[in-house]
């Protein structure tokens, strides 16, 4: 038995020596320390051991498994030293060396525009709400006051997703829902993005509106381009104008399409205006009547005005854009122009 354990003790020596990473040092431990190692062999032998010999050579066992167990801990504690200088070696940072420059971010100029119009507006008293993007065709034309026989409500201008169920056409069914849910006075601004099969260098099958609803008791045709021109003047410049042209929509009479004097050339004519000296930017007008009685409002006590303003056109217009592609390419050479 003494020479077994002797034996095993240089085999071991040998062995503990040629350990040079942690899975190596593993083996070891189960080659030796293991309960099927051969230390575990030495104490299954020992009843080949004279019984009177037997309390005196597991002491030497035991004594050489803890030694074992001694160089075992040493050489390990030795290996993570070794293995944390490395890692730290390979992660050091040479301060002296340029810093990485990384490019800052900004955001979209639709979402640009967008917070700059909401910006102005909320500085007037509007509350923003957020309707959904798919509606029923009561919120979105019936109740709007738009005809059965309409030409908005053909597949060719509308995306159906099933009979009566679309995605909408405009944000103006976000006013019916809060008409539907707040009593006059109202005041309140509705942003989103909207869907109409339409497609070129002005138009998009997806694009952004802004709809504006005020309803109180007084309200005229005369509040709307008041709190217009001040729109117009925060986006455009102090001596931007507006003015009023007859127009038709189904959910406002009278209805009015909204021109600002051009701020490219002063009013005094260009290839932007097209010589007019006028740059048309929205459609508005007073809330027709059918419209408020849908909602359970009395036309007789309060009446309101309404506008609609596309996010893309002003942000066209702002930033000089001929074509309305350009803001969903996700070019960053044009991105990158942009800052808030």
């Amino acid at each position: 038995m003494e020479k077994k354990i002797k034996a095993l003790q240089e085999k071991m020596e040998e062995a503990l020596g040629s350990v040079r990473s942690k899975e190596e040092l593993a083996e070891f431990w189960q080659s030796y320390l293991g309960k099927k190692g051969s230390i575990a062999d030495l104490m299954k032998g020992l009843g080949a051991v004279p019984k009177e010999d037997r309390p005196a050579m597991g002491k030497v066992i035991n004594e050489f498994k803890l030694q074992v167990e001694e160089k075992y801990q040493n050489l390990r504690s030795k290996l993570e030293e070794l293995e944390l200088e490395a890692r730290n070696k390979s992660e050091q940072v040479d301060i002296t060396m340029p810093a990485v420059r990384r490019s800052m971010g900004t955001l979209h100029p639709i979402t640009i525009t967008k917070n700059e119009m909401i910006d102005v507006f909320s500085g007037m008293g509007f509350e923003v709400f957020e309707g959904p993007e798919i509606e029923d065709d009561d919120h979105n034309f019936t109740r709007l006051n738009v005809a059965k026989n309409h030409p908005a409500r053909d597949t060719q201008d509308t995306f159906y997703v099933a009979e009566d169920i679309l995605l909408r056409t405009q944000t103006s069914p976000g006013q019916i829902r809060v008409m539907d849910s707040q009593k006059p006075p109202i005041k309140v601004l509705v942003p989103g993005r909207v869907f109409r099969s339409d497609s070129d260098a002005t138009h998009s099958p997806m694009f952004h509106q802004m709809e504006g609803l005020v309803v109180d008791k007084g309200i005229t045709l005369c509040d709307l381009q008041g709190m217009l021109d001040k729109f117009v003047q925060a986006i455009f410049g102090n001596d931007i104008r507006t003015r009023l042209r007859p127009s038709y929509f189904p959910f406002t009479e009278p209805s009015v399409e909204v021109d600002v004097s051009c701020f490219e050339c002063g009013g005094r004519g260009c290839s932007l205006c097209k010589g007019t000296g006028w740059i048309e930017v929205l459609g508005g007008g007073v809330v027709h009547q059918k419209v408020l009685e849908n909602c359970g409002i009395d036309p007789n006590v309060y009446s309101g005005f309404a506008f609609g303003i596309g996010i893309e056109r002003i942000a066209m217009l702002k930033y000089g854009i001929n074509n309305i592609s350009l803001f969903y390419e996700n070019d960053l050479r044009f991105l990158k122009q942009f800052k808030d």
